[in-house]
């Protein structure tokens, strides 16, 4: 069970996750060593999963895009999350209720490689339709967060 400081501490490290321990300590109201021993706390169980660059995509280069996935009569979602786990491009996964039965978001190169990406979801065997939306522009409260720590 998380209390008020430990989401607080979450909160801090959400937005920017290279915050000095002491500066999470000053925001929480807590020495270093407790936020510390929290923080550790946070990941052993699980709370904090891990911790990732947010990357400017437009530098980089490439186009995001999300499909829907409709899939076939009984099929268990878990079975297409094992197709999308297997596909390098696919960034995440999602069940959701109503229909579609799944949403993908995918990081490909181009229009054509995500043609490839699509089709090999197709072919599984499991989809019985797709509608995919490429993405023209994009915000991110967590990009944005970081760039104003900067």
């Amino acid at each position: 069970m998380l209390d008020d400081v430990d989401r607080a501490i979450v909160e801090v490290l959400r937005t920017n996750a290279r915050t000095p321990v002491s500066e999470i300590a000053r925001r929480v109201g807590l020495s270093a060593a407790p936020v510390s021993r929290r923080i550790e706390r946070l990941e052993r169980n699980g709370v904090i999963k891990g911790y990732v660059a947010v990357v400017d995509d437009q530098a980089v280069g490439g186009l995001d895009a999300f499909t829907e996935v409709r899939l076939i009569g009984s099929v268990d979602t878990a079975e297409i999350e094992k197709i999308a786990r297997d596909i390098p491009e696919v960034r995440q996964f999602f069940t959701i209720a109503g229909d579609p039965d799944a949403m993908l978001r995918f990081r490909v190169e181009n229009v054509d490689h995500l043609q490839r990406v699509v089709n090999a979801i197709r072919r599984s065997g499991k989809v019985s339709g797709t509608k995919t939306l490429i993405v023209m522009n994009s915000w991110d409260r967590a990009a944005e967060n970081v760039a104003g720590e900067a």
